[in-house]
């Protein structure tokens, strides 16, 4: 290794933008399924009256230009196809230019998706995305040594990212510091998993051992991240596993999956060398012109980093805050606070609006609804209705731009909407009202497990949307 290349660390090139390259795909397949119900101009929040209000400077992205439901399917097909390209390795076989362009172009459609997305993509992991997504345009293909500036870059990310996320919490609730968080969070995060409940259950001691564990890779052990081999390797490594843990723990989308790969690509590459049979590169080239282009990348993300730090050093320190249009260089965290207790919406729909209605539950498909059914393993993938439905049950504002037409969407049996989720109790035929109701849930004790097979115990708190019909509900609006 030198200053400018590392020929040691292509197999951490190779794990690392084989790993960006997958979550690009999940992110744009996620965009081609959900994004016409969602933003479509028939969608939840329609893309056309959002750029009627925003400008290029302001939110870059191609739908400036024009937008189509049609253009938008073939953005996201494009996406699909360039990601599925990389994976196969057809990037690697390409002049360093083309490397350039083909990764570029990922970036950029992605980010004209997410510059459009509004609330759907207000997610941390949005911005994760594409800041990875822009330094691996440098890392170069097979044929060509890893750039060490750039490789740094991705350390120097991850750090922030981890960093971020462990001050948010020491400044936020006071639960992180008395070591109670995960005495609910495991119950009352956005979307639990299959292994959820017995997070939950276990001893509160061992809660107390995760808290410590997470304050010490976040605030202590980030730190090796930025050392010379094997001190940022050893640092890497703890990140994989406690990333590890949250991944079986919880649905965090491709957040978790995606920071686990980040850690994946700083271990040292020797490492790799001695367990994956891979042969290496018969040569590997530095061009010129290619380290050049480093060495400028890297002053660009020093001074765009000037922000990312005040922010992590700020009191008032801002969570999953982007500081310049394009997305380059974030700050990150997550979970300042914790809720003590879960709400859940639970949206019901009848045929006939009456006293004697009898009401049926639509199923969503990630989100807590029948207390009997396991809570199912989605993540990487990012079901963004399920998210917000969480969201709007902490506070009905999360909800203001689109709960109704939501609603709307039900009433209608629109058919996109209805792909959105698990069941509708009418199948593809129009409910006669449709109603939301708030809950609160909770994880049932071992015993209540035992007798009844259910994961959770739920208690109605209130009506939070009384019944509607189409028609009232188009009189409001």
């Amino acid at each position: 290794m030198d200053w400018f290349s590392d020929p040691g660390a292509w197999l951490s090139r190779l794990v690392l933008t084989r790993g960006v390259a997958v979550v690009y795909l999940l992110a744009f397949v996620a965009a081609l399924r959900q994004g016409p119900a969602l933003l479509g101009s028939a969608g939840l929040t329609p893309v056309p009256r959002f750029l009627r209000h925003s400008s290029f400077r302001r939110a870059p992205s191609l739908f400036h230009w024009r937008w189509s439901d049609r253009l938008f399917a073939g953005v996201c097909w494009t996406g699909t196809a360039l990601s599925l390209a990389t994976l196969a390795g057809l990037a690697d076989r390409l002049p360093v230019a083309g490397w350039m362009v083909l990764w570029l172009g990922l970036w950029a459609l992605y980010l004209s998706i997410v510059n459009v997305g509004q609330i759907w993509y207000g997610f941390g992991w949005e911005t994760l995305l594409l800041e990875a997504g822009f330094l691996m345009v440098f890392l170069g293909p097979a044929h060509v040594a890893p750039p060490t500036l750039v490789l740094w870059l991705v350390a120097w990310l991850l750090f922030r990212l981890e960093f971020g996320a462990g001050l948010i919490k020491l400044r936020g609730d006071r639960c992180w510091r008395d070591l109670t968080c995960l005495d609910f969070h495991h119950e009352t995060q956005p979307m639990p998993g299959p292994l959820s409940w017995w997070f939950h259950r276990l001893p509160r001691r061992l809660h107390r051992v995760e808290t410590v564990a997470n304050h010490v890779t976040q605030l202590v052990v980030v730190f090796g991240l930025l050392a010379p081999q094997p001190v940022a390797g050893v640092a890497a490594l703890v990140v994989v596993v406690t990333q590890g843990y949250l991944v079986v723990s919880g649905n965090f989308a491709w957040l978790n999956w995606l920071t686990l790969v980040l850690a994946l690509g700083v271990v040292d590459g020797g490492w790799y060398a001695a367990v994956l049979p891979v042969d290496p590169p018969a040569q590997l080239d530095s061009p010129a012109w290619f380290t050049a282009v480093s060495i400028g990348l890297a002053v660009l993300v020093a001074v765009l980093s000037v922000a990312p730090v005040r922010n992590l050093l700020s009191r008032q320190q801002r969570m999953n805050t982007s500081f310049d249009p394009l997305r380059l260089v974030n700050s990150y965290g997550a979970f300042g606070s914790v809720t003590r207790v879960r709400r859940e919406l639970v949206v019901e729909a009848t045929d006939r609006p009456d006293p004697d209605a009898v009401w049926r539950e639509y199923e969503f498909r990630g989100k807590p609804g029948d207390v009997r059914r396991r809570p199912p393993q989605w993540a990487p993938y990012h079901l963004r209705l399920d998210w917000l439905m969480w969201f709007v049950a902490l506070s009905p504002a999360y909800g203001r731009t689109w709960l109704s037409a939501f609603l709307g969407r039900l009433l209608d049996a629109d058919p996109a909407t209805l792909r959105l989720l698990r069941s509708a109790p009418f199948g593809d035929r129009p409910p006669a009202a449709v109603r939301v109701l708030l809950y609160r849930y909770r994880f049932t004790t071992r015993a209540e497990r035992r007798a009844s097979g259910a994961f959770w115990h739920r208690t109605l708190e209130r009506e939070l949307v009384p019944p509607v019909t189409r028609e009232e509900l188009g009189s409001v609006r």
